[in-house]
């Protein structure tokens, strides 16, 4: 529901950093709530897509190369434009598993160890992209490798059927 507040602009209005308000090519870039604001050593933004019906990167196709590439440029527009970081300072990247069904991308200050960059959970936006243009499928038939946690309900699940 957090997301769709944002999204409806019922929430955290004066936080957004940027919008492109195109309903299948557009997203609202905001602060991460774990990012005070405060420095840029752990600047942390979550571009949030208007499109309801991607929940993650398995349901990405070539058909959204327009929105990710939207996601990429104006982001890190907006984030030189407001904060002096340039994108060759930025990690960007989609989590997967993420942590909520609702497409997102994750810009973080290079520098940062933010949770999830890691390479098991973190797949950059560039190399999606690419993919996605070599391969209009590709994160459907492509085998995802991603961490769990032993008290993970998923984790639970394969135990019980003897994936682990």
């Amino acid at each position: 529901q957090w997301v769709y507040n944002i999204l409806e602009k019922k929430a955290e209005v004066d936080r957004i950093v940027h919008e492109n308000p195109d309903p299948s090519n557009g997203f609202v870039l905001v602060p991460d709530l774990k990012w005070n604001q405060n420095q840029l050593e752990d600047l942390y933004l979550i571009a949030l897509v208007h499109c309801r019906d991607i929940k993650s990167l398995r349901d990405l196709t070539a058909e959204h190369l327009p929105l990710l590439r939207n996601i990429l440029q104006e982001g890190k527009e907006a984030i030189v434009k407001r904060f002096g970081v340039p994108g060759s300072q930025l990690r960007i990247y989609l989590h997967y598993q993420p942590s909520y069904q609702h497409l997102h991308v994750h810009f973080t200050a290079l520098g940062y160890d933010a949770p999830g960059s890691s390479v098991e959970r973190a797949h950059l936006l560039a190399d999606v992209i690419d993919n996605l243009a070599m391969d209009s499928m590709y994160y459907q038939k492509r085998a995802l490798t991603f961490p769990l946690r032993a008290d993970e309900p998923l984790f639970k699940k394969f135990q019980e059927a003897g994936k682990v």
